[in-house]
C-alpha cells in the first residue's frame, strides 16, 4: 500500500476538469489515482515555494551546462553529422 503524501486525491476522471480538483484542493498538492493506484501529484504554483516567476539562465550557466553534457552527447553528434 502507497503513502499518500497529501489529504487530498482526485481521480484521472476528474482531471477532465482540473479547474475544480484545485478549487476543492484549497491550492494544496492533491495525489492522482488510477484504479486506486497513485499515479502522481498535482501540484497547483501556489503549494510550490520557489517557483513565482522564472527566470533566464545567463550566458555562463548555459555554456556550464553545455560543458557538462558535452562528452555524453558527442556520439550522438557525431552520428547526426555523418546523415
Amino acid at each position: 500500500m502507497t503513502r499518500l503524501l497529501t489529504n487530498h486525491i482526485a481521480t484521472m476522471t476528474e482531471m477532465r476538469e482540473p479547474h475544480k480538483v484545485l478549487e476543492r484542493s484549497g491550492g494544496k498538492p492533491v495525489a492522482i489515482l488510477k484504479n486506486s493506484a497513485l499515479v502522481g501529484y498535482f501540484v497547483p504554483a501556489e503549494a510550490a515555494p520557489g517557483l513565482d516567476g522564472h527566470r533566464y539562465a545567463t550566458r555562463e550557466e548555459l555554456m556550464e551546462s553545455l560543458a557538462r553534457t558535452k562528452e555524453r552527447a558527442q556520439p550522438v553528434l557525431d552520428y547526426l553529422r555523418d546523415k
